[in-house]
């Protein structure tokens, strides 16, 4: 049996889709097991149990392979990179104490433990960790993730059709290879099926720099928005106001510096098979055309 976390999330739902597909049983561990889904009574549904590793663990009992896909974007309120890590460090414990043989971790390319930013110093702690545990593991470092539920490419899209302007940071000539949902999930389950201990990074085959991304996504929206470049400081004002009108947090200063310092791209070779370019053009007609919300997808019930 296998467990996933957020089966009813983003990359959850990927995973649990293949390993559905393939026969296996899945069951989910999740902030909201009362959630509308895909899946009715194939994906049995636990709460997560944070304050306790024992409890936890009782939901996890008969799973041979736990995919964790658990994390957060950003703080807010009690929210924060700190508690995510406390919390899946329980998770990892509970996962030992039912005897778990095996994690298929979702982490970031290139955490580090150096790294000033709380979202990879975060992925890298619990690599650590994971490789400390009784548990063999795949750790699976992917890119920016694309696909249907998307949040990031989707809302360029929104705000490329809406709006007149367009505003970059700096040269945008900073790097992203993204990889595709389904993509990350195939690599995950096999790294679930291995026996080995594994890291790997779920990279697509296309690399862009932001601003070919931006305008990539502009001609597939056939959007008329003036593309302008403008410093850092402006985007993140921009940024601000734009999330107070939609209730929401469009993009953090720390997101902006990890992609700023090319963390979304690998030295690897490509391990993802779908073109975001391919992918564009066959979603053309749906990719933006309403805004999606980090916080109401996430932070309101």
């Amino acid at each position: 049996m296998n467990a996933v976390t957020g089966a009813y999330g983003y990359t959850g739902k990927y995973i649990a889709r293949r390993l559905l597909a393939e026969g296996e049983q899945v069951i989910t561990l999740t902030g909201h097991p009362g959630t509308p889904n895909e899946f009715g009574a194939k994906i049995r549904a636990y709460p997560f149990r944070f304050d306790s590793a024992e409890a936890m663990a009782k939901s996890l009992t008969g799973v041979r392979v736990l995919y964790n896909t658990y994390w957060i974007r950003f703080d807010r309120d009690d929210a924060t990179h700190e508690r995510a890590v406390a919390n899946t460090r329980v998770l990892i414990r509970a996962a030992e104490i039912a005897g778990v043989e095996r994690i298929v971790h979702i982490s970031i390319t290139n955490p580090s433990l150096e790294s000033p930013l709380p979202y990879f110093r975060g992925k890298a702690l619990l690599e650590a960790q994971i490789a400390q545990a009784k548990l063999s593991y795949a750790i699976i470092r992917p890119t920016l993730v694309f696909g249907e539920e998307d949040i990031l490419i989707n809302n360029i899209a929104y705000l490329l059709r809406k709006m007149p302007l367009f505003f970059i940071a700096g040269s945008g000539r900073y790097r992203l290879q993204p990889v595709f949902a389904d993509d990350l999930a195939r690599i995950a389950v096999e790294g679930g099926h291995s026996a080995a201990n594994q890291v790997i990074d779920a990279v697509g085959p296309e690399t862009f720099t932001l601003d070919e991304l931006v305008r990539l996504i502009a001609r597939a929206v056939n959007s008329s928005a003036r593309i302008l470049h403008v410093s850092p400081r402006l985007m993140l004002m921009a940024a601000y106001v734009l999330g107070k009108i939609f209730r929401d947090v469009l993009l953090t200063p720390d997101e902006l510096e990890g992609l700023m310092s090319n963390l979304l791209v690998s030295q690897s070779a490509p391990t993802g098979a779908s073109k975001l370019s391919a992918w564009l053009e066959n979603n053309a007609a749906t990719i933006g055309s309403r805004y999606a919300s980090e916080i109401g997808r996430h932070y309101t019930s």
